[in-house]
């Protein structure tokens, strides 16, 4: 398994490469393929980076019905970074059981904050706590064990 460093960077330029194809309509194997020979990804986990962009890219409508519900405003109104982010939060919560619901939601916040409108963090924070609970059992409990007869 990679690094956690390496798992960042291919977070990190999925969500460029998810706003790429955004602006430029291009699909992902096309931008996939332009990142690969465009940076240096000797320290990114390409492996990671493909899955999630693939794996959005095949699932995108899917995310974004999902994630619609939790918006406070029509989906068309949401920044491209923002969508970006929600879409790999959206897709490592929903696909990636392997990584904790902790873990997408801080990388997406940590993202948010870097790439992200001032407060935007704070936003994505709240949609994926609430994808969260839906689609990982948050800090649910055991239910009690049967009586014993």
């Amino acid at each position: 398994m990679k690094s956690i460093a390496a798992r960042k960077k291919a977070r990190r330029f999925t969500l460029q490469a998810l706003y790429q194809m955004q602006l430029t309509g291009d699909s992902a194997s096309v931008v996939e393929q332009q990142f690969l020979c465009d940076h240096d990804m000797k320290r990114v986990d390409t492996t990671y980076f493909h899955e999630l962009l693939q794996g959005i890219a095949a699932q995108e409508d899917t995310l974004l019905e999902t994630i619609k519900p939790t918006l406070d405003r029509d989906l068309k109104e949401i920044d491209p970074v923002e969508k970006a982010i929600l879409l790999i939060g959206g897709f490592e919560l929903m696909e990636r059981i392997d990584v904790p619901y902790k873990v997408v939601i801080n990388e997406a916040v940590e993202l948010a904050k870097l790439f992200g409108a001032s407060e935007s963090f704070k936003y994505v924070n709240s949609i994926l706590d609430q994808l969260a609970k839906q689609y990982r059992q948050v800090d649910q409990r055991l239910p009690d064990p049967p009586d014993q007869v």
